[in-house]
């Protein structure tokens, strides 16, 4: 591995701690603060929200700053605000401190991908921006199941202290190990205008926030379906999170070189069938326990395979803004996850058993689907007056 991009490695553990680890602690921070889950479940909410509005705003605010010195700032705020929720004496501070935690989350992967994809040798970009999300698989695998423990067992604002020492190292890396890279400017200063009024940019949202809603819609109510609907004992559900997690591993590596050995749009079109047929298999089959297991294991990997395929894919088409368009990804990627968790539950309130989300992911990754392939449409009539960068997403 390339050592340069160990920092943003670190910064994707870092961030995948912080983001994940929440899920598990809800509990503990309820018990803290004499409140229900569902009112400490708003944090969770508020540091989406914070990387739905940061990703855009704070990458167009750092457009002329070197991307180095860009990525220390966002792991700087990231440092500071998840500290402070790990103080917070309540829960409207620990609210807003989350807000502002989850702000620099998307800016930094995106800024990230595009470092990633100039660090890396030719043919190999992708496979770059998947060393950087590989640090997402590495805390579902290690640090959220520590930090799980750790609110478990004692108390869940070291899980978050432990999000901000992870920050600390990201920022120690970031200052030794990366290089130092000139501002990206673009000849055509209406480039970031163009980016936002681009039929192709709203596609590539639409592919994200819908077809990888699909898998929020499973994952988001996994526990119960294992519990209720595959009758493992509730103490097994932390050990098929790290299944998941090991899915996340393999899928992400899976996703980055198919990305580079056909196109990114091609790998975005198969990866979401596959998750539609996965999520289909799980709709059908979760009552067998090794046939759940394996699946598991494969809807793990589907969600992180898209991840890279879809940052190149938005980096080629963004030309001249492409920090701004792979930040853009990162706050879709947070609406799918609210998307998939909400239209999931739908079926649920209305009575339907926990294979039901299932089936709403499928329609979703379908959907995803089909948007792919209305983006390759509009891309080939696009390639009547190409420019260089349209042909490489096909």
């Amino acid at each position: 591995m390339n050592k340069q991009l160990v920092p943003l490695a670190l910064g994707g553990l870092a961030i995948g701690t912080t983001e994940f680890v929440m899920m598990g602690l809800l509990p503990s921070i309820a018990a803290d603060y004499h409140i229900t889950i569902p009112q400490a479940g708003y944090a969770i909410s508020a540091y989406a929200l914070g990387v739905v509005i940061g990703a855009p705003l704070l990458t167009l605010l750092g457009r002329n700053v070197p991307p180095k010195r860009l990525l220390v700032l966002l792991m700087a705020g990231f440092t500071v605000f998840n500290v402070l929720s790990a103080f917070a004496p309540n829960n409207t501070v620990l609210f807003f401190s989350r807000l502002l935690a989850g702000l620099p989350h998307g800016a930094f992967f995106g800024v990230g991908s595009v470092v990633a994809s100039q660090l890396a040798a030719r043919g190999k970009q992708a496979q770059a921006i998947a060393t950087m999300f590989a640090g997402l698989t590495i805390a579902n695998l290690l640090t959220v199941p520590l930090g799980t423990y750790l609110g478990q067992y004692y108390s869940w604002r070291y899980a978050l202290a432990g999000a901000g020492a992870l920050g600390l190292l990201t920022l120690l890396a970031l200052y030794l190990v990366l290089p130092a890279l000139p501002v990206q400017r673009a000849d055509d200063a209406g480039a970031e205008r163009r980016l936002v009024t681009r039929l192709n940019t709203w596609l590539i949202v639409l592919i994200t926030a819908i077809g990888t809603g699909g898998l929020f819609c499973w994952v988001s109510y996994i526990a119960p379906l294992m519990t209720e609907v595959s009758r493992f004992p509730p103490g097994y559900v932390p050990y098929v999170m790290v299944l998941v997690g090991l899915g996340m591993f393999a899928g992400n590596v899976v996703g980055g070189k198919l990305a580079d050995r056909f196109s990114p749009l091609t790998a975005c079109f198969a990866l979401l069938l596959a998750m539609a047929a996965t999520l289909l298999a799980i709709f059908f089959c979760s009552e067998n326990q090794i046939i759940s297991l394996v699946l598991t294991f494969v809807a793990g990997s589907c969600s992180l395979a898209l991840a890279a395929p879809i940052q190149m894919l938005m980096i080629h088409s963004s030309k001249g803004a492409e920090m701004l368009g792979a930040s853009v990804t990162q706050a879709a990627f947070n609406i799918g996850n609210a998307l998939g968790a909400f239209l999931g539950g739908l079926p649920l309130a209305a009575g339907y058993g926990y294979t039901s989300p299932a089936l709403v992911g499928v329609g979703m990754a379908l959907v995803g689907a089909g948007l792919a392939q209305v983006l390759a449409g509009v891309v080939r009539r696009q390639l009547l007056s190409p420019p260089v960068e349209v042909a490489r997403i096909l």
